[in-house]
């Protein structure tokens, strides 16, 4: 993931949130030529495990696996290691975990990749979900609104030596204000104009957050399941590229 030149395609990630192998690889190729990277979350590797993603990347797709790992830092860190070495350009763990987890996550991330020979992954923690609300996070037991959760995640985040968080639209803003224009913001909860918001709680449009300050956008369903996808990747990287 090229974050020092980035073109509009490259601020779009597609979320391949689909457990058939045949579908998933069909749409992937479909959606290649049209957005910088493909997503794998757990859906799709659950069904279809680490071969999935060596796949995509030997096709030379730039692969986010979205495993939002959160165990003991011992476990995170070897999981962590493993997912790297499926040549994924980014990786996730959950911020929840603390800090000495994220660390865990970034050093055995990092030693993979040199072991490896590869390029170190872009390392990125969750903060807040975004099918989460107000009141969801604090039956959770989290202090505060959203907004402020997340920020505190993410100053743990960077402080825990990781590239970047992903977060709601409603938290650009104030992360990237507090953190600086050098910390990756990768945002779900995207939803063109037209688009249902389906189960996410904190959403915007590809326009509004990339204004805000977002690096990466990821879109799922209003491209997956668009009756052309492919139309529909394209309009929002056009929506991208109108809004810089």
């Amino acid at each position: 993931m090229n974050r020092e030149t980035p073109d509009a395609r490259s601020r779009l990630a597609v979320a391949l949130d689909l457990s058939d192998r045949t579908a998933l690889l069909a749409m992937a190729r479909l959606l290649a030529p049209e957005a910088g990277v493909l997503k794998v979350g757990l859906e799709a590797f659950v069904a279809e495990g680490p071969t999935l993603v060596r796949d995509l990347v030997a096709s030379g797709a730039d692969v986010f696996l979205d495993l939002k790992l959160h165990d003991i830092p011992n476990t995170v860190s070897r999981a962590a290691a493993a997912a790297v070495r499926t040549g994924a350009s980014v990786v996730n763990c959950h911020a929840l975990g603390g800090a000495e987890m994220m660390k865990a996550f970034g050093e055995g991330a990092r030693s993979a990749a040199a072991k490896a020979g590869l390029d170190a992954p872009k390392l990125i923690a969750v903060t807040i979900l975004t099918s989460l609300d107000a009141a969801a996070v604090r039956a959770v037991g989290l202090g505060g609104s959203p907004r402020e959760a997340a920020l505190r995640l993410a100053i743990l985040a960077k402080e825990s030596g990781l590239d970047g968080v992903v977060c709601s639209p409603e938290e650009i803003e104030t992360i990237r204000a507090a953190l600086g224009g050098d910390f990756l913001l990768v945002v779900p909860g995207v939803r063109p104009r037209s688009g249902a918001a389906g189960d996410q709680r904190r959403v915007a449009t590809p326009a509004d957050a990339i204004r805000a300050g977002a690096d990466l956008l990821v879109v799922g369903r209003p491209i997956t399941a668009a009756s052309d996808p492919a139309a529909a990747a394209r309009a929002i990287v056009a929506e991208i590229a109108a809004a810089r």
